[in-house]
């Protein structure tokens, strides 16, 4: 019966596009129409998290007018259930 409890769950998913540090005076400055510059090709790999846990890398993909990811590499079960269960447990 817990195992149908745990299917149920609703977990976010989150898509990492790259991430950099900033001084807090970069931040400070930063305001609309300012550009970030990420140190990342951009046609590497995305990170697909949960619990801020990466659990597979992907591409990009469009589905419709919407951004998709296509999985090309998924860890284990078990990594998943793990992340899935942290994510809960905050």
């Amino acid at each position: 019966m817990e195992l149908k409890r745990i299917l149920r769950l609703q977990v976010p998913v989150i898509v990492k596009l790259a991430e950099r540090k900033l001084t807090m005076v970069e931040v400070l400055r930063l305001g609309n129409g300012s550009i970030i510059e990420f140190f990342k090709s951009s046609d590497q790999p995305l990170e697909l998290l949960i619990n801020n846990k990466t659990i597979a890398v992907g591409e990009t993909v469009k589905v419709g007018e919407n951004f998709g990811l296509r999985i090309t590499q998924i860890g284990d079960i078990k990594q998943i259930i793990e992340a899935m269960n942290s994510s809960q447990k905050q």
